[in-house]
């Protein structure tokens, strides 16, 4: 038997570095060179996405730990210093989404771009970022579903040593959750590819289509496992959750427990939302006009951000020649 795989990449000194890092750092490069190919074809400068990560990523982080910590504030208000101790654990996917979409908001805006257009363009980036990342889960032994036994997951899943090994968790197996969104999302991946090169596609539909296809699978994956935030909610809304996720059971799935003693994971509730509101909004948008723009028509700098661009483009070109002496009638 194998033993579990070392979070732990490497050690300079006092420095260590885990393999969650890397795998993170990994997942924001791969998404912002998907971002930045996609970019090129529209006449957008590479810089543009690259001051976008360098922004966005510090508020994903600190979006998705206000979120993890307000739905778990009765363990914090105790001891605020460890607000501050991600390291500990502790942060929410939805939360980094929120807090990333709300700082791409405003820089989009001050570079006189439509917020629209540039998620679009971000979509595939996003989804990517979060198939690469969740393997960080897969290191830290995290994030799993609920018990299983190992031969679920060699003769039903056929799932190689390495990750059946890893699964392992002091003397039990569990259901490796990061893979299915991993794969999940990898799947979500070619539908946007293929999306975004349909004419019928308006603007913003291919970054709406992104959190319809990730919600869904988030839906159905949640219930599986057994770290999820949750509360008590009324029976009606428990009865849905249950029903919604039914198919799962058909399949051979088990819910996993809820760790905290609700009866609705927060994700879930989150998810089936974000489907209704997405599909909500497209339609809305269609029928006021909104996205009259297709996602392959282009896309222009409007305002103040516009004209300085331009005259930062002109002033490395040079300023126009003078006219000599002589000139200016013929010129006229």
């Amino acid at each position: 038997m194998f033993l579990a795989l070392n979070p732990i990449a490497f050690s300079l000194g006092p420095l260590t570095v885990y393999w969650y890092g890397i795998i993170l750092g990994a997942a924001a490069m791969m998404g912002l060179l998907l971002a930045v190919q996609e970019g090129k074809r529209f006449g957008i400068s590479p810089d543009f996405f690259m001051d976008l990560v360098l922004i966005g990523v510090p508020s994903a982080i600190i979006g998705a730990r206000i979120y993890y910590v307000a739905f778990k504030w009765e363990d914090y208000k105790g001891n605020l210093i460890e607000v501050v101790k991600i390291w500990h654990g502790g942060i929410a996917i939805y939360g980094a989404l929120i807090g990333a979409i709300i700082a791409a908001v405003i820089y989009v805006r001050r570079k006189g771009y439509s917020f629209w257009r540039i998620a679009d363009i971000c979509a595939p980036g996003l989804i990517i970022g979060q198939a690469i990342g969740r393997w960080g889960n897969f290191m830290n032994q995290e994030a799993h579903g609920g018990p299983v036994n190992e031969a679920f997951l060699r003769n039903n899943l056929h799932l190689p040593d390495f990750i059946v090994n890893q699964m392992l968790i002091e003397g039990q197996y569990y259901h490796p959750a990061f893979l299915y969104e991993s794969l999940w999302n990898l799947a979500g991946l070619v539908i946007l590819f293929v999306l975004r090169r349909q004419r019928f596609l308006r603007a913003g539909e291919l970054f709406f289509s992104y959190f319809i296809w990730y919600s869904i699978g988030r839906f159905f994956i949640e219930g599986v496992r057994t770290d999820s935030l949750d509360f008590t909610g009324p029976e009606w809304l428990v009865s849905l959750m249950h029903s919604l996720w039914s198919p799962m059971r058909a399949i051979g799935f088990e819910p996993g427990v809820m760790t905290y003693g609700g009866n609705v994971r927060i994700s879930q509730l989150l998810a089936v939302l974000i489907v209704i509101a997405a599909i909500v909004v497209i339609i809305v948008r269609r029928k006021t006009g909104a996205s009259a723009e297709h996602y392959s028509d282009p896309i222009l700098q409007v305002g103040a951000a516009a004209a300085s661009e331009t005259t930062t483009a002109v002033n490395a070109e040079g300023a126009p020649n003078e006219a000599k002496p002589g000139e200016a009638e013929e010129t006229r």
